[in-house]
């Protein structure tokens, strides 16, 4: 079984293509095998880029652990920002390149990176619904490293379920960041975190 936070250069190709709207704009998705989320945006990004301020973004973001891009793709379209993307996954980053153009964003830098390993950039915002299958240890040590790539009045926004540990996450970064929980819904918390 191929995990979306690792490459399989053997996985099966099944391309998927959905419409979805955010905030009152129409978006176009193309998927694929392998990628988080396949058939449809997940319920937690969703939420997450419903509640983000655009109207107070600025800057330049990381969308960390992009997949096949709707974060990244709807903050491009919605703010003036310009956006790195990144990912582990090959082939998630192959159809941000194609989403990119799909939605007529061009406001973006796509490249693969294991977390921070090949960031070097310092951002106004990151955001990310984590990759909470690749472990807690790797969910907790990226949310931490995450401080030294923003901003002094940077923030990073997240979005976590309830029975995926949210609160032992938000209880243990409490002492690394000022956090807000701008949305709870269904299990699942929007948080924005800013550094102390």
């Amino acid at each position: 079984m191929g995990h979306y936070f690792v490459n399989d250069d053997n996985l099966r190709s099944n391309r998927h293509q959905f419409e979805v709207t955010i905030v009152s704009h129409k978006f176009v998705f193309n998927t694929d095998v392998g990628v988080f989320s396949k058939c449809h945006i997940d319920f937690g990004t969703k939420l997450l880029l419903e509640n983000i301020e655009y109207d107070k973004v600025n800057g330049t973001i990381l969308d960390i652990g992009c997949g096949y891009g709707p974060i990244g793709i709807v903050l491009a379209k919605l703010t003036n920002c310009f956006i790195h993307m990144v990912d582990i996954n090959l082939r998630a980053l192959a159809l941000v390149e194609i989403n990119a153009k799909l939605n007529g964003v061009n406001n973006i830098l796509i490249y693969e990176s294991n977390m921070f390993d090949n960031v070097n950039h310092i951002f106004n915002m990151i955001v990310t619904n984590p990759p909470i299958r690749a472990g807690k240890k790797i969910v907790y040590e990226m949310m931490v490293k995450a401080k030294d790539y923003l901003t002094d009045d940077g923030s990073l926004w997240f979005v976590i379920r309830k029975q995926q540990g949210a609160e032992s996450l938000i209880k243990y970064l409490s002492d690394i960041y000022e956090l807000a929980i701008v949305k709870k819904k269904k299990g699942y918390f929007v948080v924005k975190a800013r550094k102390i």
